[in-house]
């Protein structure tokens, strides 16, 4: 099956997520991506993460699909106009990618050009929306596509932690209603939070894939507690990371047990390794999956 028919039926899904180099060599990334190849329903490809200047998404995921990947095709609204967007979208479509997920993007002083200059010509909602003309044959402008329309399983994001957490569901309602077909989520630490979040959208029928981001150090949680918007991570895990020996073994049974206390709450589990993608299959492994 692939991953539009695999949230159609329901499965409980598994993805995670690879980014891509600061240069053109892919071999790592690919070995990387073999690790997980029967152990997730597809790969995203993150697109300019955190505003750095990378290799492409789009160049990378048509890359894993001809090693047999499913992978997502993260697209942000930060670099591009309109014109640009639709482009790479039925560019991906020609190279045979099927899955999409929207964002609006990081602004670019977070980055290593801070003088970029923004563009976000369309934000998340409206770029949702222009995907689904697209696969009803039209442009932007209405103008009709020569040929076959392409088709996608699109997908948006969603911040769970977000305070207040009302304009998070009501945009969660418009991305649905421009064509969302699943969402992932924020980084999640605090169950409680995420509770909260699945009771606030119960009313919502949609797949939602909870985040994991491996902690590598109390420094870090410390910082997104700080830096983060939405993100909550309890002063037990970071006491655990401040005390151990290994960070990285505790940090896989830390995703782990997440995993675990999620995993009846949601429809799946997005796992963002941020560099430690060998360490997904440890991960997988700790928690049953």
């Amino acid at each position: 099956m692939i991953f539009k028919e695999k949230i159609q039926s329901g499965k409980f899904l598994l993805t995670s997520e690879i980014g891509p180099p600061k240069g053109i060599e892919t071999g790592v990334l690919l070995e990387d991506a073999e690790l997980i190849r029967t152990r997730v329903d597809a790969i995203n490809v993150t697109d300019l993460q955190s505003s750095v200047m990378r290799l492409g998404s789009l160049a990378v995921c048509s890359l894993l699909k001809q090693k047999g990947f499913e992978p997502v095709f993260q697209v942000t609204c930060r670099d591009r106009n309109r014109l640009a967007l639709q482009s790479d979208i039925i560019s991906a479509a020609a190279l045979g990618i099927e899955n999409l997920l929207i964002l609006t993007g990081d602004y670019p002083t977070l980055g290593d050009h801070p003088e970029a200059k923004p563009v976000f010509d369309l934000d998340s909602v409206q770029l949702l929306e222009v995907v689904r003309g697209l696969q009803q044959g039209v442009d932007m402008k209405g103008n009709k596509l020569v040929g076959v329309a392409p088709k996608f399983c699109v997908g948006a994001v969603v911040n769970p932690g977000a305070d207040p957490l009302e304009p998070q569901i009501m945009k969660m309602e418009k991305k649905i209603a421009a064509g969302a077909e699943f969402f992932q989520t924020q980084a999640v630490y605090d169950i409680k939070i995420f509770e909260n979040f699945l009771s606030k959208a119960k009313h919502l029928k949609t797949t939602i894939l909870a985040g994991i981001v491996l902690l590598k150090s109390a420094g870090m949680a410390r910082y997104m507690n700080k830096n983060v918007a939405g993100v909550s991570v309890p002063d037990n895990l970071i006491k655990e990371m401040e005390e151990t020996k290994d960070k990285s073994v505790t940090s896989i049974e830390i995703a782990a047990r997440l995993i675990k206390e999620l995993k009846p709450m949601c429809q799946g589990i997005h796992i963002m390794p941020i560099g430690w993608d060998k360490k997904v299959p440890l991960v997988l492994d700790a928690a049953g999956l």
